[in-house]
């Protein structure tokens, strides 16, 4: 549960906020390669340590470099962004901000490995007792952000000073997780500890459908991560709006979606195995769409209900597709490649989807969100873009209607 609760907090104390801060100080333009760059490093890193967990280094102790590294990284770009002020620049910040990134998005899968390894050595089915403890994950990242939030630290680089403790007391606690063990030369191939055999899964066109899909869908994932922070707090400039509870506590009023998020995970056995990966997945996408507009109707004042609604329907748009879509690629494929496609999965949604999405995304609020009107069209063309892969979904994709939790 520490491990869980540790692990997300480090993430949750900058994902949501972090646009903010990069607006304040004229890099708003820039905000999408923050976010896509996570995505960029997440085709490769964790598949590099992942083979150096497996074969070399037990896993409890690459867990503790990695976030070790990421976390003294983190702490550079805090010092570097304070010292600098106003007057920092992209490169100040971004390419320190890369290689904490580059050591933290692996410890997500690592983190698993540790904790599947404590929990079997303790006796304990993993399938029953790891999704309570992964909730623990969600709480921390509530958590980190009401921090942020509360302490003031939205704007600043502080919260990246925050994500840097959180990390480097994960790391010392890992240190204390069980000896994972190592295989010390695994006759696997190179192709298949990278998760790239996979890719023959693009031979049946029913899972080549799936996986395009999934990465368009993926585009969608950290759009509102980056914008919505920002978005929100500039209705500060209306003197109507300014010193309204969302304004002013925008992180708290977006940790409702992490919250939606823990509850729709209970929801999704039985959606799956009522209605089928095609409808689920239908679901998923709408929910984006409804995800967008209620960004682009609402505002912090009467409309701030629609805010909420936006955070509601986030559970349901993010735990019904990837949670959702990972339990059917597991379901489809052959058990020997059950880990490779999974690795695939996450390439195509969590790497080129959300990477790709949310550099087209800064195309589009660089152009149309010069004012809050002009927010309202960016937040409107985002959800006709799930609108649209929604529609195409529908028409393309076939369920064999036998997908069922496991």
């Amino acid at each position: 549960m520490v491990l869980s609760f540790l692990q997300f907090a480090v993430w949750g104390a900058y994902l949501t906020s972090m646009g903010r801060y990069l607006g304040g100080v004229g890099l708003g333009e820039q905000i999408g390669w923050f976010y896509a760059v996570q995505g960029i490093v997440s085709i490769f890193m964790p598949a590099i340590m992942g083979i150096i967990a497996d074969r070399w280094v037990p896993a409890q102790k690459l867990l503790a470099f990695c976030h070790a590294v990421s976390a003294a990284f983190m702490a550079l770009a805090a010092y570097t962004g304070i010292s600098k002020g106003a007057d920092v620049s992209f490169n100040d910040i971004f390419w320190l901000y890369t290689v904490a990134v580059s050591f933290y998005m692996p410890t997500l899968a690592l983190s698993n490995s540790v904790s599947y390894t404590a929990l079997e050595r303790n006796g304990l089915d993993t399938v029953k007792s790891f999704p309570p403890i992964r909730v623990f994950g969600t709480i921390g990242f509530i958590v980190s952000m009401w921090m942020v939030d509360l302490l003031g630290f939205q704007d600043n680089c502080n919260q990246f000073y925050t994500s840097a403790v959180w990390g480097a007391i994960l790391a010392l606690y890992s240190l204390s997780m069980p000896a994972c063990p190592v295989s010390n030369g695994s006759k696997q191939s190179l192709l298949s500890s990278l998760g790239l055999d996979a890719f023959k899964l693009f031979n049946q066109k029913r899972m080549a459908i799936f996986f395009i899909f999934s990465m368009l869908l993926g585009g969608a994932l950290q759009i509102s991560n980056g914008y919505a922070n920002g978005f929100i707090a500039g209705f500060s400039e209306i003197p109507e709006y300014a010193g309204t509870f969302a304004v002013e506590h925008t992180n708290i009023i977006i940790s409702l979606s992490q919250i939606s998020e823990t509850l729709c995970i209970l929801l999704i056995p039985f959606f799956l195995g009522r209605f089928g990966i095609k409808r689920v997945m239908l679901i998923a996408m709408f929910a984006w769409m409804f995800r967008f507009a209620f960004f682009g109707l609402g505002n912090p004042g009467s409309g701030v209900w629609l805010f909420i609604l936006s955070m509601i329907v986030y559970g349901v748009a993010f735990d019904f597709f990837n949670i959702s879509g990972s339990l059917f690629v597991d379901k489809e494929v052959p058990e020997n490649m059950r880990s490779s496609a999974q690795g695939l999965f996450m390439l195509m949604t969590n790497g080129l989807g959300a990477s790709i999405g949310v550099i087209a995304a800064q195309e589009v609020v660089n152009h149309f969100a010069t004012s809050i009107e002009g927010w309202s069209t960016a937040w409107y063309i985002f959800a006709a873009y799930a609108c649209v892969v929604g529609v195409l979904f529908a028409l393309l994709f076939k369920d064999k209607k036998t997908v069922a939790s496991k």
